[in-house]
This record gives structure tokens, sequence and C-alpha cells, in this order.
């Protein structure tokens, strides 16, 4: 398996990923809070490889996950209580961090964890933040693990989708 940076020739296999998760997880239990056809849908993927933020890690040829890396805090971190105040530029975000259903359970997660955890160290970063659904308590349990703090609950404003709190979480590098 290796991770390289999505292009337009992914476009449609990762809309499959993010429809074949969505369906996954409205079967079962759907930790993320995401839904088909709102988020992620293929406009993601489009501006992730459009902004060149956006990875795949594939197995041979077939993508089984992909995350999307920005150097923007979304707008609501601010109203954070961060432990030390960092430029964007001092830091990596993680977004859209999924694994297609049938690799779920495989590792593929935690193969992409160490990824973002070195690239980010590569470019010599400061840390990495990132913000989770408070109910994603497998997402959550493999960011503890890599050592991400807690730092704060925040609303990022998806109430009508009915994910009103989001956890906020650092990991400095």
């Amino acid at each position: 398996m290796h991770i390289e940076k999505g292009t337009v020739c992914n476009i449609e296999e990762l809309e499959a990923l993010y429809n074949d998760l969505n369906d996954y997880l409205e079967a079962h239990i759907n930790y993320p809070g995401w839904k088909k056809g709102v988020y992620p849908v293929k406009e993601t993927a489009i501006q992730g490889i459009e902004e060149g933020t956006l990875y795949v890690m594939k197995d041979g040829h077939h993508i089984v996950g992909t995350v999307i890396l920005r150097q923007e805090q979304e707008a609501a971190y601010a109203k954070a209580n961060w432990p030390m105040h960092l430029e964007d530029e001092e830091l990596m975000v993680i977004h859209t961090f999924a694994v297609h259903p049938t690799y779920l359970k495989k590792g593929i997660g935690t193969k992409l964890m160490d990824f973002v955890i070195q690239h980010s160290k590569d470019m010599k970063l400061k840390a990495i933040r990132l913000d989770v659904y408070e109910e994603n308590k497998p997402a959550i349990k493999l960011y503890q693990k890599y050592g991400f703090q807690y730092i704060d609950t925040i609303n990022l404003g998806y109430g009508k989708y009915g994910l009103n709190n989001f956890e906020l979480y650092q990991k400095l590098l």
C-alpha cells in the first residue's frame, strides 16, 4: 500500500468511496454523522484535488482510504481555548478522514494517521488539529491513541444535520 496526492483521475473512485462509506454508515452506526449527498460528496474530492490537499491510500490501483490536509483552520476554531496560539502556516488540520468500508478494521486508519503525522513533521509544523463529531467514538479513540489532546467542544453550525457539538483535538509535534 502507498499514499499519494489525489488527482483528477481519482475523482470518480473517491465519489464511489464516499457513497459506499455513507451507505455503510446508514446501515450501521453512523459515528461521524455523514450523509450521502450531503458530506462527503464528489465536490469534496474535487476541491481537495484542486487545492492539492487530498491524499489517497491505494492497495494496488484501488483507493482504500483518503484524507484532506489543509493549513487553514475552521473559523469556529477561534472560539476554542487553545493552549497556545498558532498561525495557520504553523499547523495542519485534518479533514475528511475516510476509509472504504471493505477495509475497515484492517489498519488503514492507522496507516493514514502515521502518514499525516510524518508529513506534518516533514513540513516542520508545530501541531496537528482536527474536529470530530462528539459521538464519533472510534475516531476519537484513534486520535487519542496517537496522543491528540482534547481542547474544547464547539458548534460548527451543522445543527440542521443533527450534528451540534464537535470536539477539538490537537497534537503537538
